[in-house]
């Protein structure tokens, strides 16, 4: 094939998919091009996520009739004229591609007038054809319509997401504008109800506020830092509000976002010592420096920049959040008892010499008696009482060799549910095949681990873990079979969850419910919590925490795929539910713990895949003396 120029209407279709990804996309071009036009006062009008229309609208200084058409055209800019103007960019657009790749994908319209102007003129598009001009009433500024988005590309229309999470991602880059203009007034509409209403703020912790709750403002220091090369201001959050849950972390240049893999590990490393691995801040770091020190035309989305010097602008944060922690007397302390703690070692041939430590704490079972016969002159009717498991294994010669204490039997009778008695010298691999569990001594380490005799060594089980797994299984079959049950709040919970997280609650609230969380929407950004899972904590921090995880994964788009939400809600509400949980103190409970694990889909590891048991072989024990 013949090499040829490609029409104008094809190249924009090609660079739309670059700039416009989702109707997210469009809202970021047209609120930031009235930013640029000097507007105070901008409304953003969406139906449908975007689907049906996006109406951007300002009174900015306008456009005239020859502007306002050649603005469709591909790289019609007043930004910049010249190579040397691309190292000095202070506005958001420079490219000249937004409205040429918008109008090759929709129908748009576009208002406007300048204050030179007596009548306003409005120019149509679609498809990258222009279609009219006229004449019409109009106030100083610009009114943009953009309906039908992918209405001629139908393969990019199908792949859009669920209403919720398009409108989502809308709020997350109106938000991200927003932040950038504190003394600039918003407001935002979906589907004719009001989402925000920003007016101009006095300062940007009050934007702060508007945007994203009362809550972040209260969980937020300030963090200033002057240099001869860079001024830095913000706030960063107390490390004891680090959550999983990603969304309030911003970085900005000269007024303009950007995201920086780099930038955010030096904030990372500032809070390290002070918050648990897995977990993150809110942060909103907002830079100056030298436009010739930073290049904004990395990518078509100029959501990338590049500073002159990365490893100085790093040092700037990561020492000014670091001093500002500092100043606010924050410990370094970690909760060790995190759940995501590393994975239970399996001992083996690396097994470390013993080194002494306190004496832990030992639970006893009380119905054990070392008087008791030992097992080689133990009667017929001890091994009957037993269920018959000495006959099971044959004639019984003695005690287990290296054992040093009393043969099967004699520790009292167990609970009813552990169905069939085990041996010590049961094989380790039965104990999944016939569901049964030793019956024989258990004892309970630091309330945290359960030991008990198996074959040629001592089986250890992490109790927490152990309770991961069963709520685990308890959580998929209330999603796949409708089985939950809700235990109510004694005093409802509200959580402030954002405008952003409130669209995915009012379309998954569905999954929330199947769980067995009770849950009522409040006002346009805010969820309160009537009741919880059965056996799940009511405590209000607890609560929030839960809801703001589950909101993340519900959020996340790979998680549509069939089963994967599934799962990694009912991994996350085990997880919570687990790391809530007593310590335990009960031999009887341990049993009954034991007894459900076995019964479970997968008793040797959790829902994430860590181990929940381990064993310890006689071997091992005797390589410790």
């Amino acid at each position: 094939m013949e090499l040829r120029i490609l029409p104008g209407n094809i190249a924009n279709m090609i660079a739309a998919g670059e700039v416009v990804q989702r109707p997210a996309s469009v809202v970021k071009e047209l609120v930031e091009n009235a930013v640029d036009a000097g507007a105070d006062q901008i409304t953003v009008i969406i139906k449908d996520s975007g689907r049906t229309l996006i109406q951007v609208i300002d009174n900015g200084k306008g456009m005239t009739p020859d502007d306002a058409v050649l603005c469709f055209e591909r790289h019609a800019t007043s930004k910049i004229a010249t190579a040397e103007d691309l190292e000095d960019i202070t506005t958001f657009g420079f490219r000249g591609e937004a409205l040429a790749s918008i109008a090759a994908v929709a129908e748009v319209t576009l208002k406007t007038r300048t204050a030179d102007s007596e009548v306003g003129c409005q120019v149509e598009f679609a498809a990258s054809t222009h279609n009219s001009t006229s004449e019409v009433a109009a106030p100083v500024g610009t009114n943009i319509s953009v309906r039908n988005l992918f209405y001629n590309v139908p393969a990019r229309r199908k792949f859009l997401k669920s209403d919720n999470v398009e409108f989502k991602h809308i709020v997350e880059e109106f938000t991200k504008v927003a932040l950038t203009r504190p003394e600039t007034g918003f407001s935002l509409s979906h589907n004719g109800k009001e989402v925000f209403v920003l007016k101009p703020a006095k300062s940007l912790k009050f934007r702060i506020m508007d945007l994203l709750g009362a809550s972040v403002t209260g969980d937020v220091v300030d963090v200033c830092a002057d240099t001869s090369a860079a001024r830095l201001r913000g706030f960063v959050g107390r490390p004891d509000t680090a959550r999983k849950t990603l969304g309030n972390q911003f970085f900005f240049v000269n007024g303009r976002y950007f995201r920086s893999p780099y930038m955010h590990k030096a904030v990372m490393k500032a809070y390290e010592g002070m918050i648990a691995d897995g977990v993150t801040p809110s942060y909103f770091i907002y830079l100056e420096v030298d436009p010739h020190s930073v290049d904004v035309n990395i990518s078509p989305t100029k959501s990338e920049v590049k500073f002159e010097d990365d490893s100085f602008i790093f040092q700037v944060i990561y020492a000014s959040v670091k001093e500002t922690l500092g100043k606010n007397s924050f410990a370094g302390a970690i909760d060790f008892s995190n759940p995501e703690a590393k994975d239970m070692p399996v001992l083996g041939a690396h097994f470390t010499e013993y080194q002494p430590e306190s004496i832990p704490q030992v639970a006893v079972d009380s119905g054990y008696n070392p008087f008791e016969t030992e097992g080689a002159g133990a009667s017929t009717d001890q091994a009957t009482g037993f269920g018959g498991a000495a006959g099971r294994f044959g004639s019984s010669t003695g005690p287990v060799a290296g054992s040093g204490g009393p043969a099967d039997g004699g520790y009292g009778s167990a609970s009813r549910n552990f169905g069939q008695y085990v041996d010590r010298r049961e094989d380790y691999g039965k104990l999944f095949e016939e569901k049964t569990l030793p019956v024989t001594q258990t004892i309970i380490l630091d309330g945290k681990y359960i030991v008990s005799p198996v074959n040629d060594g001592l089986m250890i089980v992490n109790v927490r873990r152990a309770r991961e797994r069963i709520l685990f299984d308890r959580a998929l079959a209330a999603l796949t079979k409708n089985e939950h049950v809700t235990q109510a709040n004694m005093f409802p919970v509200k959580v402030e969850v954002g405008a952003a997280n409130r669209a995915i609650f009012d379309d998954k609230a569905g999954i929330l419910t199947k769980l067995g969380f009770d849950i009522t929407p409040f006002g346009t950004d805010t969820i309160v919590v009537n009741g919880v899972p059965e056996g799940y904590s009511c405590e209000a921090g607890k609560v929030q925490t839960m809801v703001f995880d589950l909101l993340l994964i519900l959020s996340d788009d790979s998680s549509s795929l069939p089963g994967v939400m599934e799962s990694a809600m009912a991994e996350k509400i085990a997880l919570m539910g687990a790391s809530s949980g007593a310590a335990m103190t009960s031999p009887m409970e341990a049993r009954h713990l034991l007894d459900a694990l076995i019964s479970s889909s997968n008793a040797e590891l959790t829902g994430s895949g860590k181990r929940i048991m381990t064993i310890v072989t006689t071997s091992q024990v005797e390589k410790l003396f």
